[in-house]
């Protein structure tokens, strides 16, 4: 029997980006909110001399833990699918701030093409442009209509930038200038320019500068250490829930944090969702945190198998095209080419978005008439600080063992660098999330099951944009390069295929959407599921700066619901 506790207006499932927003602008605004992460709390100074490739990197020290939860794979819906043992693509954060305490700090905005790409696509190519098979729709909300959410989240997290030159004009400069302009992003900037296209500093939440934010939270100035992906920053110098979201939640007596607490199901009663049960992870003792609101922010995967454990929401199936939860979900493709050159840079050296990227093949920058795919991606060099374990690249022909890989990888490490692309996946209607039917997790729980294979756009895009970026590295003057390659089905151990997406998706009809655009449940008014379950397909970007909005609008639709007590939007 599980042990019930003091009712709270909002309980919040998760507290990386999206939940640490939602706490603390209903904190603000005076609602009692108690926020839920089934691990540890974190804080800067828990990273301090935490520079170990081997522990944070190769051991996943921030990742959930697989030998608990862990979820089933297969690439098509006749195979049987089977758990995953390791992580690669899927990089699933644990403990207070999730994700957001070991991403890079990419913090980028999509393109107006991205929220209504289907009726933009079907105007200038026809509606038989790509198959059905591919279940491209609008979002149910602008570019515009998302602008406002968009300001709040780069000001919270003080973003370092520059105007993109073939993105909207932006109404507010970026809250900091962009970051340094390195020797080596200058060689790339240049053969950018000579081959006709348009780079610029992408946006970053490593802050050029010390910065605080309109919640009064400080921002250090990033060191340029080069340990920023897998890792919590030391310095503070990294826009995260537990340097901004967080202490800015912890300001007001109205919200909680409730650490160790893994939810387990959203419960209803007589046809009315009225809370949450969790397990606390050290007792193993059962409660159940009834609340007004149910707000789901935890990661792509887990928030989609959270709603099919409780049955919320009707489950997609492939084969009638019918149900909703599980469908649209989708990876980033990531082409790349590394260089090789006569020159040397200092490659230990960076941060995670120091970087310069191109926006000339992205979105319907170009004309798409006579190629067989739509949209595409950002095109981008950075210098991140090169790890000795995992970033061993040697010229094509070298073994990657003995005397002759140590010489050459040795040498190569202040010689080779690789530029890459955030490349646009679809959603197809064979790729989705569904219930295993024979595996559980610790808590003899359904595992959830990824149904997931390369589709032929992702190949048609990955070999356009793979000859894009080949042209800017023979310009800067490679003498050999090593091109990447899409294998012939979806590897979940490689790392090169993230930025997890679908699931719970967003949109203007229910019939097609788990979720208005307050990502509020159609079938359920007091839930909100916020994160990468709510997109309906990957751009060609980095997806967080547009869970952070979205975060923020919902914050907003929330508080109408608990003043106004009703659905904030009627089904199309």
């Amino acid at each position: 029997m599980a042990t019930e506790l003091d009712r709270k207006e909002v309980v919040v499932v998760g507290m990386g980006w999206a939940g640490s927003i939602v706490a603390a602008e209903l904190a603000k605004a005076g609602k009692n909110v108690i926020g839920l992460e089934r691990g540890a709390e974190r804080k800067t100074e828990d990273f301090l001399l935490a520079h170990d490739e081997y522990k944070y990197v190769i051991g996943q020290e921030l990742m959930q833990d697989l030998s608990k939860e862990s979820m089933t794979f297969r690439s098509n819906p006749d195979e049987e699918a089977l758990p995953m043992r390791q992580f690669g693509a899927y990089l699933i954060g644990t403990d207070v701030g999730g994700g957001g305490v070991h991403w890079n700090g990419d913090t980028w905005r999509y393109l107006p093409y991205d929220f209504e790409i289907k009726s933009q696509t079907d105007e200038k190519y026809g509606e038989d442009k790509i198959s059905d098979d591919y279940l491209i729709q609008d979002w149910g909300i602008t570019y515009d209509e998302m602008e406002p959410y968009y300001e709040k989240y780069e000001l919270t997290s003080g973003v370092s930038g520059e105007q993109n030159p073939l993105a909207p004009e932006r109404n507010i400069p970026f809250p900091t200038p962009p970051m340094l302009m390195t020797p080596l992003l200058q060689r790339f900037t240049d053969a950018c320019e000579n081959v006709g296209l348009h780079p610029f500093r992408l946006p970053s939440s490593n802050l050029s500068e010390e910065y605080t934010n309109p919640d009064g939270q400080t921002i250090a100035a990033c060191q340029y250490c080069g340990f920023c992906e897998r890792f919590g920053c030391e310095w503070g110098a990294k826009a995260s829930p537990i340097t901004t979201t967080i202490p800015a939640a912890k300001e007001h007596d109205n919200f909680e944090l409730r650490t160790f607490a893994n939810v387990v199901e959203i419960t209803k009663e007589d046809d009315e969702v009225t809370g949450v049960t969790f397990v606390d992870t050290r007792s193993h003792e059962e409660f159940f945190q009834p609340a007004d609101v149910v707000v789901v922010t935890s990661h792509t995967t887990n928030n989609t198998k959270l709603l099919l454990h409780s049955d919320l929401g009707t489950p997609y199936d492939p084969e009638t095209g019918e149900g909703t939860v599980g469908k649209n979900y989708t990876h980033h493709i990531t082409p790349e080419v590394y260089g090789f050159f006569d020159w040397e840079y200092n490659a230990s050296m960076g941060a995670g978005s120091l970087g310069v990227s191109v926006d000339d093949y992205n979105g319907d920058h170009f004309d798409h008439s006579d190629l067989d795919f739509i949209h595409g991606g950002s095109i981008t060099m950075k210098q991140l600080g090169k790890r000795p374990i995992a970033e061993n690249a040697v010229p094509e022909g070298v073994k990657n063992w003995g005397a002759e890989f140590k010489t050459e990888s040795l040498k190569a490490y202040n010689t080779s660098v690789a530029a890459t692309s955030q490349c646009i996946t679809l959603p197809h209607r064979n790729n989705y999330l569904s219930l295993d039917p024979e595996y559980t997790d610790d808590y003899g729980r359904p595992l959830l099951r990824v149904t997931y294979d390369f589709t032929d756009h992702d190949r048609a895009a990955h070999e356009f944009m793979t000859d894009r970026i080949q042209e800017i590295i023979e310009e800067m003057g490679a003498v050999s390069l090593n091109r990447g390659t899409l294998d012939e089905h979806f590897d979940i151990y490689k790392p090169l295929n993230d930025h997890i997406l679908g699931g719970t998706i967003v949109g203007a009809d229910p019939e097609t959407s788990v979720l208005n655009n307050y990502c509020q449940m159609w079938d359920e008014d007091n839930v909100f599921v916020i994160g990468g379950s709510s997109l309906p397909h990957n751009g060609g970007y980095n997806p967080t700066c547009t869970v952070g909005a979205f975060a923020y609008r919902a914050a907003e639709g929330i508080e109408m619901y608990l003043d106004d007590n009703g659905p904030l939007i009627d089904a199309e």
